[in-house]
């Protein structure tokens, strides 16, 4: 079974052009539901059926695990069997049919722009650290894009003089424009601080850390929790917060959804329109607390 879930990466990888994250979401759902498959003394995937996968994702729901991890995992195991279909590894499909549970849709944490102008004031651009971090928020703010696109910038995907940003690491290519403040940070962690973190020549990576390799995921939780807890903001921010806080803010100030969607990368407009209930949440909060006869 090992091969037949290396041959399914592979497809999902050459074919369906996924990022690394969603990949690796792919292999770990997978890979576990191989694993229970082993447990429970099912060597071969063709011995399989409808009700085994509906054990499975009773027994995730056993370990506490949430509506909206369940039906990942259930996405995730129904490709894997549509693949093997395909491919006339098994004559029949057993997801077939399984309706997947109802996630409850939260709207996603996100900034005020005030609370924004406080994160972004907590570099400070005293050392090679501050510049570097500076910048970063800066232009993640500035462009909404993932932290994993921002980690995996390299030096020629920023034009700073044409102020716009080019992310390719995904199934598609998108370029975004950046704004003077972003601009100016960029700028300014290009000339004082990288030159001098880095430490080959030939490093393409744009955000580098003290040791002058590329910046982790990890590297980058730390650095937005620390610039959370000086500014004192209350608010659960995550790396993604920026991101959220970038489409409600364009909403809010009259930006349409398709062009959202666009500096996004969202493949579906669907995943763009729950910036617009955001937004029509805080117009009904206006509302209730301006009218007088609210």
């Amino acid at each position: 079974m090992e091969e037949l879930v290396l041959s399914f990466l592979e497809f999902l990888e050459k074919d369906k052009c996924l990022s690394l994250n969603t990949l690796q979401s792919y292999r770990r759902d997978i890979e576990q539901f191989i694993t229970y498959l082993g447990d429970i003394k099912i060597k071969n995937v063709a011995n399989t059926n409808k009700a085994t996968v509906i054990t499975y994702l009773m027994h995730l729901q056993k370990k506490g695990r949430a509506t909206s991890t369940i039906s990942r995992n259930l996405a995730s195991i129904r490709s894997f069997y549509q693949y093997l279909t395909r491919n006339s590894i098994i004559s029949q499909d057993p997801t077939e049919g399984l309706e997947s549970p109802k996630v409850e849709k939260k709207l996603p944490q996100i900034l005020s722009t005030k609370e924004v102008e406080l994160l972004l004031e907590q570099p400070k651009c005293d050392d090679l650290k501050g510049y570097r971090d500076k910048a970063m928020l800066e232009l993640l703010y500035a462009t909404g894009i993932r932290v994993s696109e921002l980690i995996s910038l390299d030096v020629p995907d920023i034009n700073i003089e044409m102020r716009c940003v080019t992310c390719n690491k995904g199934a598609r290519e998108r370029m975004i424009p950046i704004g003077t403040l972003s601009a100016n940070a960029m700028k300014a962690y290009m000339a004082k601080s990288r030159k001098l973190l880095v430490q080959r020549k030939d490093e393409k990576a744009l955000f580098v850390n003290i040791n002058g390799k590329r910046l982790t995921r990890q590297g980058f939780w730390k650095i937005i929790k620390q610039y959370k807890n000086q500014a004192n903001i209350n608010k659960d921010i995550t790396p993604h917060t920026l991101r959220h806080s970038f489409a409600a803010h364009l909403l809010e100030n009259g930006a349409d959804l398709r062009s959202i969607q666009e500096m996004l990368g969202h493949s579906d407009i669907s995943s763009t329109q729950i910036y617009a209930q955001i937004a029509k949440n805080k117009l009904m909060e206006v509302y209730k607390k301006t009218h007088p006869r609210a």
